[in-house]
């Protein structure tokens, strides 16, 4: 029985080594020696914009916020968020990554799309 277990380890082992299962850690969230392929951190980026759109929706629907400003403020927040976790946290080098663009935009008009929808159901369906 030991012998299988320690067969699997291995075998568990080879696969995270060859990259066919990469384990995340959320302690690389906020690890600036971490290394970063482009794929992982668009992820990373992409899901923190989602999630904060999810919140910022939630929130500007049940205050009631209306008006475009709140739109751009969104904007702002979201941009602002993702350039300080990949410059000031994570200290990135930008332009492994396809530069400041490219990472800017990573799940922008998806989380536009969510923020928009959780912002008017929030309120439609709370203040009607």
């Amino acid at each position: 029985m030991r012998e299988r277990k320690s067969v699997k380890f291995n075998l568990q082992k080879q696969e995270h080594q060859n990259g066919h299962l990469s384990p995340f850690k959320v302690a690389k969230l906020f690890d600036p020696d971490a290394t970063w392929d482009k794929d992982q951190l668009g992820d990373v980026l992409h899901w923190i914009r989602q999630s904060l759109a999810l919140v910022c929706g939630l929130l500007w629907g049940a205050i009631p916020l209306v008006g475009g400003i709140w739109f751009i403020l969104f904007l702002l927040l979201s941009s602002g968020i993702i350039y300080a976790y990949y410059a000031l946290v994570l200290k990135i080098d930008e332009e492994d990554f396809g530069g400041h663009g490219a990472l800017l935009q990573e799940g922008l008009f998806a989380s536009i799309s969510l923020f928009l929808l959780t912002w008017i159901l929030v309120y439609s369906l709370g203040h009607f």
